[in-house]
């Protein structure tokens, strides 16, 4: 494992307003991961867990202090800036799948591969499916994959760039309990072969002890959970 962290925040703030009310979600934050490690952030719905993940991934800015992604200064970068860093590092998985609902399942994996001017984004595509065990999908919509295919969906496009993390939102959150084992498998197995930084928020306490630390967040600041 090298030594400076893949992901680094400092002092990290995070402010809303709403009615004319100053809430803080996060105060003071610091986290450090390293590349390889597979981190869960848990904690009481409402916590600011999305929102840290946000923060980690540039899809927001923070109120004060910084993020850092492989030792470059992230935070302050602008939205092309940021979005580059996303499509050149990083992967996601939401609960909610976002997939694009007028793209096959083929063409939602391809989509951020051709994104990357990258030549070979069919037969990528393809591998990617293929891994998820759904190459006889390929041209299925979404509105025709059950919620666990969507999920295999998503997780293959995240993997197709070969990113160096991955960040995982409530992966299993609208999954039933056996789908949600299935993903769970499928998640890690394919991390361990991409070697992949993987950062998930979730409530699920078999998700979470899946991982290497777990981290709890609550008043605005991560705790290290012991396990």
């Amino acid at each position: 494992m090298q030594n400076s962290p893949i992901i680094q925040a400092n002092d990290l703030y995070y402010e809303i307003i709403n009615h004319d009310n100053q809430i803080r979600i996060l105060q003071g934050l610091n986290l450090n991961i390293f590349a390889g490690e597979q981190v869960a952030i848990i904690g009481s719905s409402g916590s600011g867990k999305s929102t840290l993940l946000s923060l980690l991934a540039g899809l927001d800015i923070p109120t004060a202090g910084s993020v850092q992604i492989q030792g470059a200064m992230f935070s302050k970068l602008d939205e092309d800036g940021r979005a580059a860093v996303r499509s050149a590092s990083m992967g996601f998985v939401f609960q909610s799948f976002q997939l694009l609902p007028a793209l096959t399942a083929l063409e939602n994996v391809m989509l951020p591969l051709q994104l990357k001017n990258q030549p070979n984004a069919k037969a990528l595509a393809l591998e990617a499916l293929n891994k998820v065990g759904l190459s006889g999908r390929v041209t299925h919509y979404p509105k025709q994959l059950s919620g666990g295919e969507q999920q295999r969906v998503a997780i293959a496009r995240a993997f197709a760039t070969q990113p160096a993390i991955l960040f995982a939102d409530e992966p299993t959150g609208n999954l039933d309990h056996a789908t949600g084992q299935m993903i769970i498998e499928l998640l890690f197995r394919m991390n361990a072969e991409a070697g992949t930084t993987l950062v998930l928020v979730t409530h699920d306490t078999q998700l979470a002890n899946r991982c290497q630390r777990q981290l709890k967040l609550a008043g605005g600041v991560l705790q290290e959970v012991a396990h």
